[in-house]
């Protein structure tokens, strides 16, 4: 069991979201970054879609009322149980009555608070994310709030002292720019509708994140796009990574609380491979895309498979490791 003693709006209760209702207009949710997710689920011995507390405002405080493992993924913030520093992508054990607290993030914009077992609260429609819009899943289909407490399972064993890389550091395939965020993309079904001029700039430009961002999308700034020709399209069904261009001309990548269909032409889809970093760039950022092919896309996922099957192994490995030592003090980095 965990207590929430000092959180703000936007922290909330997610895993990988639930997936298989958008025919019914219910959209997926689930954690922004799920690769911050299946690492801190992984390091815990967790199942991939195990739910966590996912940040989005700092600082944040819990209390936990029984001994309990846990990792902090996503971001590089300052982080304290009872005062000592803990790191960021690494797993600890915290006693009863441990305070844990996270503070502002250096980088990265959204934490994963993961602890052994996952967070335990009803599932709704096959998840226990939270979808805000419909207001179920989760806790009450809300925000966290001070007081709240959260079943967890008790640790059946003191974890501490090893971790992961995080994947920024690995996962260099992407193309980069200094200070921008390049996220790689696909060209839309309505590509060819737009100018010759706006297509250029939609790649050449740099485009900024705005502070009417959210969970459903998140809202660029930069010069208007413009079509050949007005139109009005049929609704069509809509994913994560789908960047729409409505009658102002600026662009809305669309994201975890995505709609579940819409109108406004598209001009491409950022490739499901990039929309992590999309996830912890912070309102602000400014970012860039990078035309790639429908293959480059699809192949783009081997690094984040290839990194996540070498921590499967190697956790594997250190748990059979830990067990032949009888409960030896584990120690090592991922």
């Amino acid at each position: 069991m965990i207590t929430i003693l000092e959180t703000a709006p936007l922290n909330t209760v997610q895993d990988l979201g639930r997936p298989g209702y958008r025919n019914l207009g219910v959209g997926s949710s689930g954690v922004m970054d799920p690769l911050a997710l299946k690492i801190g689920n992984n390091l815990l011995g967790n199942r991939a879609d195990d739910a966590c507390i996912e940040l989005q405002t700092y600082p944040f405080v819990i209390r936990f009322e029984t001994p309990t493992s846990f990792a902090v993924t996503g971001i590089d913030a300052p982080i304290t149980l009872d005062g000592s520093p803990v790191l960021a992508w690494s797993v600890e054990t915290a006693a009863a009555g441990q305070i844990l607290q996270v503070g502002i993030p250096k980088t990265g914009a959204r934490g994963y608070v993961c602890v052994g077992g996952g967070i335990d609260v009803p599932v709704v429609l096959g998840s226990r994310s939270t979808q805000l819009r419909g207001s179920f899943g989760g806790v009450e289909g809300r925000f966290l709030e001070v007081g709240d407490q959260l079943v967890t399972q008790p640790a059946a064993e003191h974890l501490s002292g090893y971790g992961a890389v995080p994947p920024a550091r690995v996962l260099d395939t992407a193309p980069s720019e200094e200070k921008t965020v390049m996220l790689r993309a696909i060209p839309g079904t309505d590509y060819t509708r737009f100018t010759t001029d706006s297509r250029e700039r939609f790649w050449d430009q740099p485009w900024r994140i705005t502070p009417q961002s959210n969970r459903v999308g998140y809202r660029l700034s930069g010069a208007p796009l413009a079509l050949l020709e007005q139109v009005e399209l049929r609704s069509y069904g809509i994913i994560p990574g789908i960047v729409q261009v409505p009658p102002a001309g600026e662009p809305i990548v669309q994201l975890a609380d995505a709609n579940t269909a819409g109108g406004y032409p598209r001009i491409a889809t950022v490739i499901e491979a990039d929309l992590w970093r999309l996830a912890q760039a912070r309102i602000g950022t400014s970012i860039r895309f990078v035309e790639c092919s429908h293959k480059a896309g699809v192949d783009a996922e081997q690094p984040i498979n290839s990194y996540l099957d070498d921590l499967r192994l190697m956790m594997a490995h250190y748990r059979a490791s830990s067990q032949s030592r009888n409960g030896a003090k584990p120690g090592g980095k991922a």
